[in-house]
């Protein structure tokens, strides 16, 4: 199956239901007064993640998705009935973002995880609602709020303890398939892994960890070069890394420690606090004839080097002949008894014991422009959610809405701007005439 790490899907939450106009009528009850009820909510769509789902491949096919309407009101006040949430399945390990503000709405990791996208509209009053001493009989019912709708961007980010990074075929997936039973594809070129691999190590001692086998890094991945942020994004969630890095001097050019510096600049150009992480240094192919001199060469530039803690911990391997491999792996587990869970990128909290109280003046709820035809139009979501949620089938309930627009200021702010009697107004697609 292909691996599919990152898409976009348009959600809707569902349209409330209308609330209705109806009137008492039975014999012997005189003047029964309103009775329409009000309407069903709409339908949530919301996120759950599934521990056996491993991709986002589905949604490479389905990528529109609409929940169901609320139920309109009916007479005798019933209620319409609330419409069923639409839930999709993701991954562990979703982080969802909205796609046009870049606002992250919610980390998925764990399994049942539940998160609301687009939350469906209130349902409208019936007309019930509306009676009062001075208006005992309302011809007024509200429709339905509209649900919300937005692009949003899922994006999956590995779920493991433990991150192999390093330049490709430095050894990677040769050490997860020794050390788990996870079978990668191995091979001597430039990228054979393309996708994350997963695998459980499991010590002698009862502890277990996952391990996840990353595509490779070159110079200039942080810019997207070669497979760049699709590498990056999964190593933001490991707790340990392990870097690796080619002792076998096959290749006289490459230089283990110009490598180490390369790969550790990548991943600070990325996000400075993956440095922080705790970080083995592991030379790999230990079995070759040249590696004990290289790897010599190598603890030598390294130890030199000011800003390379001197505590830094340079494990060896071969995983061809398994030399190192339990070290490695009891000192990674070691290592994550005592490193705490990382927050991705850009899900920080943070903490302000200090709280400022400013006085902001409240933003136009509308605003005016004139159509090439001469009509003018008001625009602005609250005036168009008013708009939308107003019966125009009754004059009582137009009259309301003239009502709104008064008090929001529309009027006087229809007479600055130049209109007078006659002229069209228009309101999404509905038009009326002003008058003064």
């Amino acid at each position: 199956m292909a691996f599919v790490d990152q898409v976009k899907v348009y959600v809707k939450g569902g349209k409330g239901g209308d609330g209705a106009v109806s009137f008492r009528h039975e014999k012997y009850i005189n003047m029964g007064g309103p009775f329409g009820g009000d309407g069903g909510r709409g339908g949530d769509v919301v996120l759950q993640v599934d521990e056996g789902l491993r991709t986002l491949m589905d949604f490479r096919y389905r990528q529109h998705f609409k929940a169901n309407g609320g139920g309109n009101g009916a007479t005798k006040a019933m209620t319409g009935a609330s419409a069923s949430n639409m839930v999709i399945k993701v991954p562990e390990g979703t982080t969802v973002t909205d796609a046009d503000t870049g606002e992250i709405l919610g980390d998925l990791i764990g399994n049942g995880d539940k998160l609301v996208v687009a939350a469906g509209g209130r349902g409208g009053r019936g007309n019930i609602r509306f009676a009062s001493s001075k208006n005992p009989a309302p011809e007024i019912a509200e429709n339905g709020e509209p649900g919300i709708e937005r692009n949003i961007t899922l994006e999956l980010k590995v779920l493991a303890d433990v991150g192999l990074v390093g330049f490709p075929s430095v050894g990677k997936s040769t050490l997860l398939s020794v050390v788990t039973a996870a079978k990668p594809k191995i091979a001597e070129y430039h990228f054979t892994t393309l996708v994350p691999n997963l695998g459980m190590v499991r010590l002698d001692d009862g502890r277990d960890f996952v391990m996840a086998d990353l595509p490779g890094l070159i110079e200039g991945a942080s810019e997207g070069v070669g497979l760049g942020i699709q590498f990056l994004r999964h190593v933001e969630r490991t707790r340990v890394i392990l870097h690796l890095i080619d002792m076998s001097g096959v290749d006289p050019e490459e230089d283990p420690y110009e490598n180490y510096l390369k790969i550790n600049q990548e991943l600070a150009e990325y996000d400075p606090a993956l440095l922080d992480r705790p970080q083995i240094i592991v030379p790999t192919k230990m079995d070759m004839p040249d590696a004990a001199e290289t790897l010599a060469t190598f603890k030598e530039k390294l130890a030199a080097d000011p800003n390379v803690p001197e505590d830094t911990s340079i494990m060896p391997i071969s995983s061809l002949t398994r030399d190192g491999l339990q070290p490695l792996m009891q000192a990674t587990a070691a290592l994550l008894d005592e490193t705490p869970h990382f927050i991705p990128k850009g899900m920080e909290v943070v903490e302000d014991e200090t709280a400022l109280y400013e006085f902001t003046e409240d933003e136009t709820p509308f605003s005016i422009k004139k159509d090439d035809d001469g009509a003018w139009r008001l625009e602005g979501d609250k005036l168009e959610t008013l708009f939308l949620r107003t019966n125009t089938a009754f004059t009582e309930s137009l009259m309301r809405f003239a009502r709104q627009l008064r008090t929001m200021g529309v009027d006087q702010a229809l007479r600055d701007a130049g209109a007078v009697n006659g002229d069209t107004v228009r309101i999404l697609d509905f038009e009326f005439e002003f008058e003064d």
